[in-house]
């Protein structure tokens, strides 16, 4: 199936990776009925080779494809180390819980399983693209506490100076905890603030992967503590000198 050419290059573009030909061309037409371009591919290898040639603003893919029975898993991990910003949403028939948290681990930004809408898809695609245009007066850096500062326009974020590579997933939780220091964040309140529909699972391993990439920049780093039968606090060294 080839989508619709589009004349205009104004237009955000959706990638669907998906092996089967008429959810393909449900999709691409969802996509472009809700205002974008959209382009297919049917295998992890033809989609790493399209997109490296024509980068999309979003990228919707399956975990089965072809022969390549976790082949989407692995293009996540293949498209996340390219791009720390690139939405990616996971659309599978996989509902196990092993296999959501694997696919946000890997750096997904939404699991969705296909028993979703075609008009509940095109609003999560919409969603994300809402997160990263958020703030949009708000194009300077601030420090909000310690060493962390973060530009919420850009959704760039450093720790002791040091760029940290957060999906947009991942920048929204961190902004959420940092808006409130020392102030416990539910789980609920965790998935509203970054606008995701996900469960208590999900949201863990959202925090596990944020921790890896706070240590990585900083062995000693603890601000993220875990609140148990609660949620997540974010706990600030130097304000609890102060206080």
């Amino acid at each position: 199936m080839t989508p619709a050419s589009v004349s205009s290059n104004t237009r955000r573009c959706v990638v669907i990776v998906e092996d089967e030909p008429g959810l393909q061309e449900n999709y691409c037409l969802a996509m472009e009925k809700a205002g974008y371009q959209s382009r297919a591919y049917s295998d992890r290898a033809s989609a790493l080779a399209g997109l490296s040639k024509q980068p999309a603003d979003l990228v919707i893919l399956d975990v089965g494809l072809g022969y390549e029975s976790e082949g989407g898993f692995e293009l996540c991990r293949e498209l996340r180390a390219q791009s720390a910003t690139l939405p990616i949403i996971i659309l599978t028939a996989r509902d196990s819980e092993l296999d959501t948290i694997s696919g946000l681990r890997l750096g997904a930004d939404d699991y969705l399983t296909k028993d979703i809408s075609l008009a509940h898809l095109t609003a999560r695609v919409h969603s994300l693209f809402r997160r990263m245009d958020a703030d949009p007066a708000d194009s300077g850096e601030k420090l909000l506490v310690g060493e962390l500062r973060i530009n919420a326009h850009q959704m760039f974020a450093w720790w002791k100076n040091i760029q940290l590579d957060l999906t947009v997933t991942e920048f929204k939780l961190i902004e959420s905890l940092t808006s409130r220091p020392g102030q416990v964040k539910t789980r609920q309140q965790l998935m509203d603030a970054a606008n995701v529909v996900l469960d208590e699972q999900t949201i863990t391993a959202h925090v596990k992967r944020i921790r890896k990439k706070f240590l990585l920049a900083d062995s000693s780093f603890n601000c993220i503590q875990t609140v148990y039968g609660m949620g997540y606090r974010w706990a600030d060294p130097d304000l609890s000198e102060k206080s």
